[in-house]
């Protein structure tokens, strides 16, 4: 009877901590059904974990400048696809498309095969 109150309890444990995971990785905050294209300049490329950010700064229409904080994969995400602290750096000019916030605050989501310098070039860790 003491096995199996533990087998329960340690499965209901298991169940209680997938589920708080999993609700931690939902992207229902962005917009995945209408990408946006974003050019800006980097202010700042977070590889920080659990998710990288890029601080994008985009010249609005009246001039003025908004910094757009973009959420990307974890740097071992990054890492398997060449990118590292370095890949990014302030002052680099890029174009990419993300998925904004629903909120319609300025942020999103990006991913590493949208993402491009603004001359078209692919990025690659290897600059």
């Amino acid at each position: 009877m003491k096995h199996k109150l533990a087998a329960l309890l340690a499965g209901g444990a298991f169940l209680a901590l997938t589920g708080s995971v999993l609700a931690h990785h939902s992207f229902a905050m962005f917009d995945q059904e209408n990408p946006i294209e974003l050019e800006g300049t980097v202010q700042d490329f977070k590889f920080t974990s659990p998710h990288t950010f890029i601080l994008l700064q985009v010249k609005e229409q009246d001039g003025s400048t908004m910094v757009w904080n973009l959420e990307g994969a974890s740097p071992s995400a990054l890492s398997r696809d060449g990118w590292t602290v370095r890949t990014l750096k302030s002052g680099d000019e890029i174009k990419l498309t993300v998925e904004p916030l629903r909120s319609g605050a300025p942020g999103g989501a990006w991913t590493v095969n949208k993402v491009k310098f603004k001359d078209g070039q692919p990025i690659v860790a290897s600059r």
